[in-house]
């Protein structure tokens, strides 16, 4: 079984929701609020308030090659352009659509991905605004042509979904293994490449329904399904790159560097509905789990339907039990301050906890046991991270790993003293990113030419 070391066992949870089939819902309001951004570079709306857009239309875009279109998710009236929060407790400007009752849509031909030209292929890809949906939001369309010289050799399709609760990439593959496979079939034919499945071994149940569809699909010699080590974070694409591998990505590196490339399984399945179906990324599955439901559910909602707006005919919540909300899995997501934001293009899961779910207790000093060294699944040095940003010292932070943080949780997890320790990592980044962009904005006024 494959795997890497460190990491930690966290409980699993996922039998909340694991047997729950993914379910179209719609909010209640009949409105979305569509992030104009939702990966890459920043978009400019192409609309005003008191338009009319149709499902599919695009609605916000960027000329820049690392951008991602945002297509309008509902038929409908633009009611207004404004500031929304969004997951991590920021404002940023939305685009709010009122349906209006219309099934009408302005989805892109069908084009076959197997014969059209790959640069036609590619810039589908671009067009239908798709973007990495584990949660980084990458373009996709940037992923699928890494630089001159650099050769990829396999394109693992990341289905370890080893975040807690959330089985939607779980109930996607059990439900549409045939277009799970296609999408990674055409991500292959781009790139050359060969395929590799990584399934974690408490989803080895579905090795059998994806070999059939692998074979059913003509694929055999191209692709193959591996099953890794049930551990957090197995799906993180340093780890799966190590443990399938046995190749590290450099500090700073993308996986293309280590002659690979990873893509999610919501992501492919997306590429499959933009070829064959010539629709953009405007729907989102998701799990909604925690033991504060009433009944955890696997659902597939339109981009930008506000959590709220499924509350209650959608999502049942036990009275007064909610304690904690967070947008993403319990590991890595945001704790958010109400239900009122989004669903977007990287949204895997909502969870409302309860007070015992959350285990909320003060920090005590640290005691120097080196417990989230072994913890740490990429071998940084997470107490020596903390004490020198404590220190104000974020030159020598960086020495023990801070920007190779992952920001997984790993180590406040094994933490004893209960420290918050990827907080302040965070932190810690910040810090060094603002210093470092007014760094080079001071270097670039001193330059010849440049502005005083």
């Amino acid at each position: 079984m494959f795997t890497f070391k460190g990491g930690i066992y966290p409980p699993e949870h996922k039998d909340l929701s694991c047997d729950y089939p993914v379910t179209d819902a719609f909010p209640s309001t009949k409105t979305v609020t569509i992030p104009v951004t939702m990966g890459g570079a920043p978009n400019e709306c192409v609309v005003n308030a008191g338009d009319r857009v149709v499902k599919g239309q695009v609605i916000a875009r960027s000329d820049k090659y690392m951008s991602a279109p945002v297509h309008a998710s509902i038929t409908g009236i633009v009611k207004k352009i404004g500031p929304h929060m969004v997951t991590g407790n920021t404002e940023v400007p939305c685009i709010t659509i009122e349906a209006d009752g219309s099934d009408e849509t302005a989805y892109m031909p069908p084009l076959n991905p197997f014969t059209c030209d790959e640069k036609d292929a590619l810039q589908r890809i671009k067009d239908a605004g798709i973007v990495g949906m584990g949660g980084a939001s990458f373009p996709t369309h940037v992923k699928l042509n890494p630089p001159e010289g650099t050769e990829v050799e396999y394109v693992i399709l990341n289905a370890a979904e080893c975040e807690p609760y959330l089985t939607i990439d779980y109930r996607i593959m059990k439900e549409t293994a045939g277009k799970v496979i296609d999408g990674l079939a055409i991500e292959l034919r781009l790139m050359g490449a060969r395929g590799i499945i990584a399934l974690e071994s408490n989803k080895a149940d579905l090795q059998d329904t994806l070999n059939t569809a692998i074979a059913e699909a003509g694929y055999t010699d191209d692709m193959e399904v591996r099953i890794v080590k049930t551990k957090y974070p197995q799906g993180c694409e340093k780890n799966l790159t190590l443990a399938l591998l046995g190749r590290e990505i450099p500090a700073g590196g993308l996986p293309a560097a280590a002659g690979c490339l990873i893509s999610n399984v919501g992501t492919v399945c997306a590429i499959s509905d933009a070829f064959r179906l010539g629709k953009p990324l405007i729907e989102r599955p998701l799990t909604i789990s925690g033991g504060a439901c009433e009944t955890s559910k696997n659902l597939r909602v339109p981009v930008g339907t506000n959590v709220g707006d499924l509350i209650p005919e959608v999502i049942q919540l036990k009275r007064g039990e909610v304690a904690k909300i967070i947008s993403g899995g319990p590991m890595m997501g945001f704790a958010m301050t109400n239900a009122m934001f989004p669903i977007v293009k990287g949204t895997s899961g909502v969870l409302f906890l309860t007070k015992k779910e959350t285990y909320i207790v003060d920090e005590s000093p640290c005691i120097g046991c080196g417990a989230c060294i072994r913890a740490c699944p990429i071998n940084l040095v997470p107490v020596m991270m903390a004490r020198t940003i404590r220190a104000g010292d974020f030159e020598e932070a960086k020495k023990y790993g801070l920007i190779d943080c992952i920001e997984c949780g790993c180590c406040s997890y094994a933490c004893p003293a209960h420290i918050r320790l990827v907080q302040r990592f965070r932190y810690g980044k910040n810090v060094v990113r603002t210093r470092d962009a007014a760094a080079k904005a001071k270097a670039a006024a001193a330059a010849p030419g440049g502005k005083k």
